[in-house]
């Protein structure tokens, strides 16, 4: 009879939808029934229940490749990948990392992220979901502006010295705040420069007072002087940096007006958390441990800008190499 066509696909949806077993829904279409099994299996997860628009697109997709791909050729590789989406690495952080840092028995072995992308995309599509942006096609990334607030005794990131700019020293943060569902709790999110070591804290709302705190965590829970200084956007957060100045010598800079990509590395940090907790994430369900795990399991990913390192693993480097003494 062919392939599945989209209203056969669209018939299977209603009556699985309806709780029909894959033998029953194979009577009612005139299919066998491996047929119909084959095809719930390969376009539905835990995560997503079948849907006929989506399995007629990856099926189009499925159709017009031409080879096997590797991972299809070695069971291991593939294992070693899908495990590692699992753990919400991106392609290259998988990619990346292998090369450099192999695991036993996968010394000889690589694979581009591209090709990673291709097997989610073509091959099990149902793990677009492990991906950061969890779209079940590729699309176009858009920025997102900050706000203009006045704020006294700003200095200008453009007059930061190129220690800083070029992340040629230790010690330097990008702090922002991320809201989600209700915007009752927020986290304050503070990332590192050049090791790429983030902190993130559940505060109350996103006001000045709560991200002092929140910075007062993130400078005593690393050791002395680490935290030289901070750079903000002109968001109301930032308003009492002159007490970071005064109370732990910390020198603070401001981000231009609309200009959110003058602190890029914890704009993307943001993005990474939104993997885990959405704009619909309501934050009062969510515990300080939660939120801790998720830190971790952020600074234990390897990072292409650090050769594939973590960022724990170079802050524990530099602590042995005494790199961090003030």
């Amino acid at each position: 009879m062919g392939r599945l066509t989209k209203y056969d696909r669209e018939k299977i949806e209603y009556y699985f939808r309806l709780g029909l077993s894959g033998r029953s829904i194979a009577k009612k279409i005139g299919r066998h029934h491996s047929v119909i099994e084959r095809e719930l299996a390969r376009n539905r997860s835990s995560h997503f229940i079948y849907e006929a628009i989506k399995a007629n697109y990856f099926s189009q997709r499925r159709a017009r490749k031409t080879n096997r791909r590797k991972l299809l050729k070695d069971e291991l590789l593939k294992e070693y990948v899908i495990s590692k989406l699992h753990e919400n690495w991106s392609p290259e952080q998988i990619s990346g990392r292998l090369k450099l840092h192999p695991p036993n028995g996968l010394k000889s072995k690589s694979i581009s992220h591209e090709a990673i992308y291709q097997f989610i995309y073509e091959e099990e599509p149902w793990l677009y979901h492990k991906l950061r942006y969890k779209r079940y096609d590729r699309q176009k990334h858009y920025s997102r502006k900050s706000r203009k607030i006045i704020i006294p005794d700003k200095v200008s990131v453009h007059d930061r010295p190129d220690d800083i700019n070029h992340r040629i020293t230790v010690g330097h943060f990008e702090s922002d705040t991320m809201i989600c569902k209700g915007k009752k709790e927020a986290l304050s999110v503070q990332y590192e420069r050049k090791i790429q070591l983030a902190r993130i804290h559940k505060v109350q709302g996103f006001n000045a007072k709560a991200t002092l705190e929140a910075l007062k965590q993130t400078i005593e829970s690393l050791p002395d002087k680490l935290v030289k200084s901070i750079t903000f956007d002109n968001g109301t957060e930032g308003a009492r940096h002159n007490e970071l100045k005064r109370n732990y010598n910390i020198q603070t800079y401001f981000c231009d007006t609309y200009s959110a990509w003058q602190k890029g590395g914890v704009e993307n940090m943001n993005k990474l958390l939104r993997q885990y907790l959405t704009r619909k994430t309501d934050l009062v369900t969510i515990n300080d441990k939660q939120i801790y795990l998720i830190q971790e399991q952020l600074n234990n990913r390897p990072r292409k800008g650090l050769n594939y390192q973590t960022p724990n693993e170079k802050l524990t480097e530099y602590k042995q190499s005494g790199a961090l003494n003030p």
